[in-house]
């Protein structure tokens, strides 16, 4: 049974913003857009004994900032969307949608995302997994659930939550 307590950060701070397009069902691929994205993480689990908290939040903020750093102002692109295919070509990277090219953009202003869609929710699980990584590397291993959530536009969220143990 999950525990009682929980934390949950949503600074300011995490939040970026990016380029992005989603590839459809019926093999369509929506326009190139951008949003102002921002972070929620939400972790469940017993509190410390001796401190009397499920996760300090100053570990939290330091988790999570760097990751939403990397991504900002950058254009998202996926890695395992198989209609896609990212090459580079010298300070280029060529992205070619169902065998044609799509997208041009400086490699310098990309980044690259193991995920297979740039959606809400896909973002939220690869945040959600990275965090859980680095809290085990912390240390922390009594916690039950991390929930991340992506806001895309106010009011506008996905949501990934998965088992802090891995």
């Amino acid at each position: 049974m999950p525990h009682a307590y929980k934390v949950s950060v949503a600074k300011e701070y995490l939040s970026f913003s990016s380029a992005h397009f989603i590839t459809l069902a019926g093999h369509q691929c929506e326009s190139l857009h951008g949003h102002n994205y921002r972070i929620g993480v939400i972790v469940e689990g017993d509190i410390d004994p001796e401190c009397a908290f499920v996760v300090d939040f100053g570990v939290l903020k330091r988790i999570v900032r760097p990751y939403v750093q990397a991504i900002d102002h950058r254009v998202l692109l996926p890695t395992e969307n198989p209609k896609l295919q990212l090459r580079e070509e010298g300070d280029r990277l060529v992205v070619d949608y169902l065998g044609k090219e799509k997208f041009v953009f400086p490699r310098s202003n990309c980044a690259l995302l193991p995920i297979s869609n740039t959606t809400a929710e896909k973002l939220a699980e690869y945040f959600a997994e990275r965090v859980r990584n680095e809290l085990h590397k912390e240390g922390l291993h009594h916690l039950d659930t991390i929930e991340v959530e992506v806001e895309e536009s106010a009011g506008q969220s996905g949501y990934y939550r998965l088992a802090a143990s891995p």
